[in-house]
């Protein structure tokens, strides 16, 4: 069957593995890694806003390659569904939803629902309804279900369009209903190439610069923009709590519809044409306007241009209003955020950003509001008197959270917190959310005075979970609680004013996790969910954090798993690792987990091969660290290849590795980092790469955290392409990609010709290229396929002798 074929390269030596005549086939992997396909996980869950009702979802985990095959299209950085007006391949799908009280137990699931995935649930303000929608072949559905009443309603004859909002409806915060976006096209034939002239396909500059990423799926012809305005069409609509749909406003390539708190006004963003071949679909340019609920233009508030040339930095931005948003604690008040240095950080100006609002009913001009010193990162609001204000800046990684006075917001702020955004031992938390009268989320805040914060508590003893109480009026913070050992426990809801009624959720090693309601006034403890192991083969394998130092002093850590088995002495080790970048040595070196959490033997990494007698040291630290005016990556291949001989020197010496049989593995730019490890170290035995990019040539205007373009930074580029120094790899590698790989930079080819430079070296390598898959791994066919591949790799190269 053609479907069922898999492009697999050979290794460039004869006899590779025992399965040679195997190769156009997919293949299974042993019984303990193919049944990790299929454990099944703990659901994921949605709390009603008051409280009371805890709905879990089941999660559908893998796909099957059929789902994968489906017709797709490829437009402005989108994979689309022509057949159903939705996004291809979302990742959070469900098949049930099952409800459970929080005080009296009682549980029910929900019935009647058509065949189908279940998409993008979220309660109702008001706690009544849960709403869904549920894509089936050619269309996707709205559904709301009435939790009082247990009734189920669908919402007939309304196509819904998630191409462009892949959540295509909201909650009007009064709970009064929903809006939706229709499919407009949903009975018209889309065009096509038989009908399309054919034309040349013209591309122009304007002699500006115009930096741009390395995008994929990107339109590339006149019919593509013909496609793209076809099935992005919307028509956004007003829904009731019975079902009944009302129109609103002219169709429109929808991008954005969100209510105001009043539920009175609605901004919506359109997109509009002249479309782009060089960026995707976000910085085309958007019409954004507010109307009434009855569909009446209200206010224009801006038309974005198209955005071909923002500056170079990853803190650039176009120079239009952006960042639109409605102000959570007022009705109907607009605040979005507007450049003040054409867009780039570099201009040396006082203030990059100012923030403005305007209020309802829209008649008078807009108000400036803050003035910005750094990139403007948002608004936590929580009443007339408190808000949080963040701004961030790349250079140097640092974000800031001021708290301010919305009624004088340019007057006295208090410094709340201001840290590197890599610094997770001074991460104060996040806030502590209630409903506000509209129905919306805004910081609570108990007796005008203290706000309350939930954290992982990154210490160098590992994350200890934590709930903070704030003082506003002596900017300090009181330790009201915190997780203890040998349990990894975290705040998931505070049910009281008081912060002393707690939904959490607790795991250890050995003990999956769990929810419990945790009354801290009363010293209780009540286990709310009885969720099953789902690796009962892995229950006894050994977990141990380890801390150790490379040759510059950067303190660095991983985890070390050892199989059930284990009686000591040395085994293979497979190490998988992926490098991280920062500007600070200190901060580097940070402990980022923690010695207690559940140990997830999940199908992506490297858990499975403990069933085979290796031994696991999973995330070793790699960082890459710029100081003293120097950007981390002017010395990456050093310090890679530091983190990684510190870290076999640290298994070497606790007795647990054979340092002649250690591999390196690693995905994306772990697959960048196993390459280069094995062209400029002889540490490992072998190594695994997967969804991989090699050559950097190919992503010139920057990669990773890398801004500067490759005509500023040729010696950086060369040096860390393994591509350019292939033949100093002298140990076998395999390499796996999707053949649709749609991210950023590792696009398929970066594999293909990495592994002809191999083969014509003549190097030992093996590419595996995964028919209809992403940067991602979806298919249950292909992902038993990839533990295949990498088993009889690992036995290969890792186990004989």
């Amino acid at each position: 069957m053609k479907l069922l074929k898999l492009l697999v390269v050979a290794s460039v030596f004869c006899g590779s593995f025992a399965h040679a005549n195997e190769q156009d086939s997919y293949q299974t992997p042993s019984k303990a890694l193919a049944d990790l396909v299929d454990a099944k996980l703990a659901p994921t869950t949605r709390l009603s806003p008051d409280n009371q009702w805890m709905a879990f979802l089941e999660r559908q985990r893998i796909a099957t390659l059929q789902e994968l095959a489906k017709p797709e299209l490829k437009l402005a950085g989108i994979k689309l569904n022509p057949k159903n007006f939705s996004r291809a391949r979302p990742r959070s799908k469900y098949l049930s939803i099952t409800f459970k009280h929080l005080e009296n137990g009682q549980n029910f699931t929900v019935k009647g629902l058509p065949e189908g995935r279940i998409l993008s649930p979220s309660w109702s303000p008001d706690s009544q309804h849960l709403a869904f929608f549920i894509e089936q072949a050619h269309t996707a559905q709205l559904y709301l279900f009435n939790i009082s009443e247990r009734r189920l309603i669908s919402v007939d004859n309304a196509p819904l369009n998630s191409v462009i909002t892949s959540r295509p409806y909201t909650w009007l915060p009064n709970s009064e209903g929903l809006l939706i976006n229709l499919a407009a096209n949903a009975n018209n034939q889309a065009p096509s190439a038989e009908n399309a002239s054919i034309v040349p396909v013209i591309s122009q500059t304007s002699g500006e610069k115009a930096p741009v990423r390395t995008y994929q799926n990107l339109l590339q012809t006149p019919l593509d923009k013909a496609l793209f305005s076809f099935y992005g069409l919307g028509q956004l609509a007003k829904v009731s709590l019975s079902g009944n749909v009302t129109k609103l406003a002219k169709p429109g390539i929808i991008r954005s519809f969100v209510p105001s708190p009043n539920s009175d006004y609605i901004l919506l963003g359109q997109i509009e044409a002249p479309f782009s071949y060089l960026v995707p679909y976000s910085r085309f340019a958007t019409n954004w306007q507010v109307i009434d609920t009855k569909g009446k233009p209200v206010a224009s508030v801006e038309k974005q241009t198209l955005a071909e040339n923002i500056p170079q930095g990853f803190d650039s931005v176009r120079t239009d209003r952006r960042s639109f948003s409605w102000r959570a604690d007022k009705p109907a008040t607009l605040v979005w955020a507007q450049a003040q240095d054409n867009g780039s950080m570099k201009t040396d100006v006082p203030f990059h950003d100012f923030v403005y609002s305007w209020k309802a009913p829209f008649n008078s001009e807009p108000k400036l509001f803050a003035k910005v010193e750094r990139r403007f990162a948002g608004i936590e609001w929580a009443n007339d008197n408190v808000a949080m204000l963040s701004d961030w800046r790349f250079s140097d990684r640092k974000i800031r959270t001021q708290i301010i006075n919305p009624e004088n917001p340019n007057g006295p702020r208090v410094l709340f917190n201001e840290r590197s955004y890599n610094d997770a031992y001074n991460d104060p938390g996040n806030f502590v959310y209630e409903q506000t009268e509209f129905g919306t989320r805004a910081v609570k805040v108990v007796g005008e005075r203290y706000m309350m914060l939930t954290g992982t508590g990154a210490s160098d003893k590992g994350n200890i979970p934590f709930l903070d109480q704030f003082d506003i009026k002596t900017a300090s913070s009181k330790r009201v609680w915190q997780s203890e050992a040998p349990y990894y426990e975290r705040v998931r809801a505070v049910l009281d004013d008081a912060g002393e009624k707690l939904i959490t959720l607790r795991e250890s090693k050995t003990e999956q996790p769990n929810f419990y309601i945790r009354n801290l006034k009363q010293n209780t403890l009540t286990q709310f969910t009885e969720f099953a192991h789902p690796y009962p083969d892995f229950k006894n394998i050994k977990k141990e954090q380890i801390s150790y130092t490379r040759d510059d002093g950067v303190a660095l850590s991983g985890t070390l798993y050892l199989p059930a088995d284990y009686k000591g002495g040395k085994v293979p080790v497979l190490m998988w690792a992926y490098p991280l970048e920062y500007k600070d040595k200190a901060v580097a070196s940070q402990v980022r987990d923690s010695p207690y959490e559940f140990t997830y033997i999940g199908y992506w990494g490297p858990m499975p091969y403990l069933a085979k007698g290796i031994a696991v040291f999973d995330d070793p630290k790699m960082p890459i660290v710029g100081v003293d005016g120097s950007e981390p990556n002017d010395t990456f291949r050093t310090q890679l290849v530091s983190s990684a001989q510190a870290a076999v020197d640290a298994l070497v010496e606790k007795g647990v590795a054979d340092e002649s049989r250690i591999a390196i593995a690693g995905h994306s730019y772990g697959a960048f980092m196993v390459a280069n490890l094995l062209a400029h170290s002889d540490l490992f035995k072998t190594g695994i790469a997967r969804s991989g990019a090699y050559n950097r040539t190919l992503t010139p205007f920057g990669f990773q955290g890398e801004e500067r373009d490759f005509w500023q930074g040729q010696a950086v580029y060369s040096a860390m392409s393994p591509f350019f120094h292939a033949e100093k790899i002298n140990e076998p590698m395999l390499m796996i990609h999707g053949k649709d790989d749609p991210n950023s930079g590792t696009y398929p080819m970066q594999s293909e010709r990495m592994y002809n430079a191999l083969k014509g070296l003549g190097k030992e390598a093996r590419l595996v290229m995964l028919p209809y898959e992403g940067h991602g791994y979806r298919a249950r066919e292909s992902i038993l396929h990839v533990l295949w591949e990498q088993e009889q790799w690992l036995e290969q190269h890792l186990l004989s002798k």
